[in-house]
């Protein structure tokens, strides 16, 4: 779909940025096990961190809230320079050093194990977008990938981007958005080098090598060619990291003169842009997290006044494509689950139904192409591709899969002329698999299958798909893959009776975590674990009504779901009591903070990446980026009672109480400007003073880096194997540290 909705700043990661440079999925056999024991009391001589205590409170609708440690907000923030801050966030991670040195050998281990199943010198099957062919590639032992192409009547490759070298004497890299203009000559792209996700767009002349001297700081969103290749578009950001605009930028003249095609008023609205399916419309949208506003303007003329395709209305989402002058609108303005409807670009806002809502099919978007189109959604949760004919869009052609879980979507398909689809797919069991399918003989040709250089039988797994009924009656898909000779790799580590489980789940934003393949939970698999995937509400992975339960004041049923899984997943004997652990990252995150104030006895050790926990104050603070957006997600405490009264009911920092919690880990980005560091820095000064245990409690804060952690493969492959280390560690399945 052209239109990309807006993203939530609070997503679980870093958002892929649609580009015409290939994108490869992310390939990552385990040496012999190494031998077991519990963990240990090694270095106990380092004291954990205390924060002090400073005296403070606010008063919200008549109620009084503590918060002692809100001086661990730098209020001088985005730039975090105050002494005490800093040196507490530095004595955490001295803590954290200290704490896991003890199983470096152990984490070296695991990182070695995980590098083995990424065969380093690999490359995206090429794509061919126009007269070219294009691809990226990792060379063997590289961090970052290089971007190729050559043209498709012959000749040699192209690199058009190496960003090892790009990369060169910064802490931290990546590479966002990237765009050919579509007469090959130009790519701009824009690069972030401390993890702010303020990106720097610069444009490289291709036939030359050269970059322009046209640079534009500060921006967020796509970089979008418009005007015969003359002139590019673009988000800019505000101080506040929020994108407001799309403005339109001529190559070879002053940034400052730069027109602003459209601006948002509201602040809790972003902006994106993108183009139509034939490219002949430039497509401006604005929205929340629940309503959209889309305006067209010509392409080759974007300067002209806009066609807005109809005014928001709150609740009412929509994207739209144009083809041959009809628009094409995805929107769930009469149906929950969305429809796909038609309208003529004279009377844009008269929308006609061309496949109606479903109670059972959750249409989840559609693409044009020149012959046919594909609608895209979940039936039972699981993915659907769906080919239809422009005469007849009742007349369904499914594409099918062997498996009975999986993911399924298409891929790079940036020709609007096509015969071929290019899909992904993959199952838990599965390696990311690439495909061709033929539209005319309906065939799948397997173009590319994720090689593990170390090994892998997919034979020695089973996953399975089942549900859990949750308190309020509600059954809870859950996805499981586990050894079929667990029992023996348990009983060979000496570990009686029901064995350890991994409980993921994110549950927020009506995102859904796929039934995926994953090289680096091998290294639990393969040591006795089952590792699980809740299916729970605040995801739409049963549609949107499942989203909805899981959103605003219902936000409870996500946590409930999830300690509910757990439970009912140690009833049907997969693991035990205290032998669940459980992660989670950003609202995931805060996910693991309610699910171990609700019930910690359940959990043998949590990760809690970039948590959301401090939720009721950043709800608050609408000068921080994430806010006004998030407001239709989470409620507005500013304003609702309400709102404010259940969000503290289930806000983790704030519900923090005396009494034993397992064993943590937290993590944090200085420069995060989605969960602000300084919410896990009070949760864990708040947990260090109240639990009554002596169960370890780590965190540990990326000083040059942001939400996704570590850039790099290698880097972020060596936080995973921390993160399974000290989950190994603390289950009592690491080997015993040096000095022990």
């Amino acid at each position: 779909m052209p239109l990309i909705r807006p993203i939530s700043l609070m997503a679980l990661a870093t958002t892929a940025i649609a580009t015409t440079l290939a994108t490869p999925a992310f390939a990552t056999t385990r040496e012999e096990q190494p031998s077991v024991t519990t963990p240990s009391a090694a270095s106990t001589e380092i004291k954990p961190p205390v924060a002090e205590k400073r005296a403070h409170s606010y008063t919200v609708h008549g109620i009084t809230v503590e918060d002692p440690y809100d001086w661990l907000y730098d209020k001088s923030y985005p730039v975090v320079d105050d002494e005490d801050v800093l040196n507490h966030v530095k004595a955490e991670n001295a803590y954290f050093e200290a704490k896991m040195a003890g199983q470096e050998a152990f984490t070296e281990a695991l990182f070695t194990e995980m590098r083995a199943r990424i065969k380093e010198d690999d490359s995206t099957v090429p794509q061919k977008d126009g007269d070219y062919l294009y691809w990226s590639e990792f060379e063997e032992g590289a961090q970052y990938r290089k971007h190729w192409r050559k043209p498709v009547a012959g000749g040699e490759p192209e690199l058009l981007l190496d960003e090892n070298q790009m990369a060169e004497g910064q802490e931290y890299f990546r590479l966002g958005a990237a765009s050919v203009s579509e007469n090959g000559r130009f790519l701009a792209y824009a690069t972030d080098t401390n993890g702010s996700e303020r990106y720097t767009a610069r444009i490289k002349d291709l036939q030359t090598g050269e970059l322009l001297p046209d640079t534009i700081e500060n921006l967020r969103g796509d970089l979008v060619w418009v005007k015969n290749d003359t002139a590019i578009v673009y988000g800019p950001s505000t101080e506040e990291w929020r994108t407001l605009e799309a403005k339109l930028h001529v190559i070879g003249t002053p940034v400052e003169s730069d027109v602003t095609l459209y601006k948002e008023e509201d602040q809790s609205f972003g902006v994106g842009t993108g183009l139509t399916s034939q490219k002949d419309w430039l497509i401006i949208g604005a929205g929340d997290n629940e309503t959209s506003e889309v305006r067209l303007v010509p392409a080759d003329n974007p300067t002209a006044a806009p066609i807005l395709v109809k005014a928001r209305k709150k609740g009412v989402e929509y994207s739209v494509d144009v083809r041959d002058g009809d628009l094409w609108v995805w929107t769930n303005d009469d149906h929950i689950n969305f429809r796909l409807a038609k309208a003529k670009l004279a009377t844009p806002g008269d929308w006609q139904t061309v496949i109606a809502g479903s109670d059972d099919f959750y249409l989840t978007g559609f693409d044009l192409y020149k012959d046919f189109f594909v609608t895209e959604g979940r039936l039972g949760g699981l993915d659907q591709i769906q080919l239809r004919r422009y005469d007849d869009p009742a007349k369904v052609t499914p594409i099918t899969f062997p498996e009975a879980s999986y993911t399924a979507g298409l891929s790079n398909n940036p020709e609007y002329d096509v015969s071929k689809l290019r899909l992904a797919y993959q199952s838990m069991v599965t390696p990311a698999t690439v495909y061709d399918y033929d539209v005319k003989t309906g065939g799948l040709e397997t173009l590319k299958t994720q090689e593990i250089p170390s090994g892998y039988d997919p034979s020695l797994y089973v996953s399975e798909r089942l549900t859990v009924q949750a308190r309020d009656g509600t059954m809870v898909p859950v996805s499981i893959v586990m050894r079929k000779d667990r029992a023996a790799i348990l009983k060979k580590a000496g570990i009686e009776g029901p064995g350890p489980l991994h409980l993921y789940a994110y549950g927020a934003y009506g995102y859904a975590i796929p039934p995926g393949f994953s090289t680096t939970r091998l290294s639990l698999v393969d040591r006795g674990f089952a590792y699980a995937i809740a299916h729970i509400r605040g995801g739409d992975d049963l549609g949107r009504r499942w989203y909805l339960g899981g959103k605003l004041f219902e936000r409870t049923n996500t946590f409930n779901d999830f300690v509910d899984v757990g439970r009912g997943l140690i009833a049907k004997g997969y693991t035990a009591e205290g032998k669940v652990t459980a992660s989670g990252g950003s609202a995931g995150g805060e996910l693991m903070g309610a699910i171990i104030n609700q019930d910690p006895s359940q959990y043998g050790a949590i990760v809690a990446h970039v948590p959301f926990v401090d939720v009721v104050n950043t709800m608050l603070n609408e000068k921080l980026p994430l806010t006004p957006g998030e407001w239709q997600e989470w409620g507005n405490p500013i304003t609702d009672k309400a709102a404010f009264a259940y969000m503290l009911s289930y806000s983790p920092y704030d519900q923090v109480v005396a009494k034993d919690y397992p064993p943590m880990l937290v993590t944090a980005g200085l420069n995060d400007p989605r969960v602000t560091y300084w919410e896990p820095a009070k949760w864990v000064a708040k947990l260090r003073e109240l639990k009554t245990d002596d169960n370890l409690l780590l965190m540990k804060t990326n000083m040059g880096a942001g939400h996704g952690g570590q850039s790099g493969r290698w880097n972020s492959l060596k936080e995973t194997a921390e993160e399974f280390a000290f989950i190994l560690w603390q289950m009592g399945m690491a080997p015993e540290a040096e000095g022990e």
